[in-house]
């Protein structure tokens, strides 16, 4: 079992690291962010916006855990 350091990248099993960045969007009138573990900042991005498309991408960074300690990240809720 191999183990990480927080806030440290993951290894896949394609050899591609594993970071996590906070994505920040807008959707319907509202802003939030949420944290994604993604190869680098693009496929971050397009992960959201392929959860949903209405959604606008304000930023994308990569985590700052002391930041986003103070600010935690919220999740998409399931529509129907």
């Amino acid at each position: 079992m191999k183990s990480t350091i927080a806030g440290q990248a993951d290894s896949c099993d394609n050899g591609a690291a594993l970071m996590q960045f906070a994505v920040g969007f807008k959707l319907q009138g509202t802003t939030g962010h949420v944290v994604v573990n993604a190869e680098d900042a693009l496929i971050a991005a397009l992960k959201i916006k392929a959860q949903r498309p209405e959604a606008l991408i304000m930023y994308v960074r990569r985590q700052n855990k002391r930041g986003d300690t103070r600010h935690p990240a919220h999740g998409f809720a399931k529509q129907r």
